[in-house]
């Protein structure tokens, strides 16, 4: 899994059908500080997470497997809202 901050929603009229009804977000990968990186990415949410959300999410396979229909071509899923994070020192 990876953390991600949702920046956005992205709206599709039109799109395959194993995606309708499914909620589309933007996401701004974070590293373990929350530090931005990378380039932002379309992911879906079956969790209802929202714009400033921090959130777990997985791409590849592993991403489709959210959704009902398993043959899917899905990238990206967020997969759990985060509600703390805990670090030990570092040295």
């Amino acid at each position: 899994m990876k953390l991600g901050r949702v920046t956005g929603r992205v709206v599709s009229t039109k799109k395959v059908e194993s995606f309708e009804g499914v909620k589309l977000l933007l996401v701004q990968p974070v590293d373990e500080n929350l530090v931005p990186f990378g380039d932002p990415l379309v992911a879906f949410d079956t969790i209802r997470s929202g714009p400033g959300d921090l959130v777990c999410y997985e791409t590849s396979k592993e991403a489709g497997r959210v959704l009902e229909t398993m043959m899917n071509p899905c990238d990206a899923a967020i997969v759990g809202i985060v509600d703390n994070i805990f670090l030990e020192n570092k040295r």
